[in-house]
């Protein structure tokens, strides 16, 4: 499987290009509705078939572009059943794979930041969304977010991957574009060197954030695949 990453400035999202080298079907994880232009360039010069627009949740930072490129590429929109989005052509759940030419992607469910995160893992990577983050996690204090939950989700699912996994986020401020989760378990302040759920709790529970920027435009946005209206 290759992988292309691919960075949204304005929000710090990465978005993630997959395809089988075969059969040159694609898939674009956590796409953003502002670089469409830009995906689509880029997947036509690779030669490529886009058959899905995956998304790791219901954003509430940035507008997918899943629907637009639907309509000028003809790929399918997925994202966790739990969004109830009346949009997407395939609602995932957990263990579910998607098949892409000769190449399969796993579907792991990882609630606690939403409760409509997926991470999709390959044999040598997995694109955590907003789960599990480089030095972090995501928040759990709005938008069904719940601490023990995300705890749980990154220790019992993605912290039991090999070490070696790549792990590659949805986001990173701080310059850094992938980790691994032999590292993570290590090195993370929030969950590394075994911390205990209590404690992960009490550190989430201890964060005082500001409601994301876009939060009233990006999640109806996202529930209507980018094509809202207005």
């Amino acid at each position: 499987m290759k992988i292309e990453q691919l960075f949204d400035p304005a929000t710090s999202t990465y978005s993630y290009l997959l395809w089988d080298e075969k059969t040159k079907h694609a898939a674009l994880i956590d796409s953003v509705k502002e670089q469409v232009k830009r995906d689509i360039k880029f997947i036509k010069q690779l030669d490529l078939k886009l058959e899905y627009t995956l998304e790791t949740h219901i954003h509430a930072d940035h507008v997918t572009g899943s629907g637009l490129l639907r309509d000028e590429l003809g790929s399918q929109a997925a994202v966790h059943k739990n969004s109830k989005s009346d949009c997407a052509d395939i609602l995932l759940s957990d263990d579910d794979i998607i098949k892409l030419g000769d190449e399969s992607i796993n579907i792991i469910y990882t609630p606690g930041h939403t409760d409509t995160d997926i991470s999709y893992r390959i044999d040598t990577a997995v694109f955590t969304g907003d789960a599990l983050l480089i030095g972090g996690c995501g928040r759990t204090d709005f938008q069904s977010g719940d601490a023990r939950t995300l705890y749980h989700s990154i220790v019992q699912n993605l912290f039991t991957l090999d070490d070696e996994t790549v792990v590659f986020p949805g986001h990173d401020y701080h310059g850094f574009t992938s980790s691994t989760i032999g590292r993570e378990k290590i090195f993370n302040p929030r969950l590394g060197n075994n911390r205990s759920e209590q404690e992960f709790v009490a550190i989430m529970d201890a964060l005082v954030l500001d409601p994301p920027a876009r939060i009233d435009v990006a999640v109806p946005g996202n529930l209507q695949c980018g094509l809202q209206q207005g």
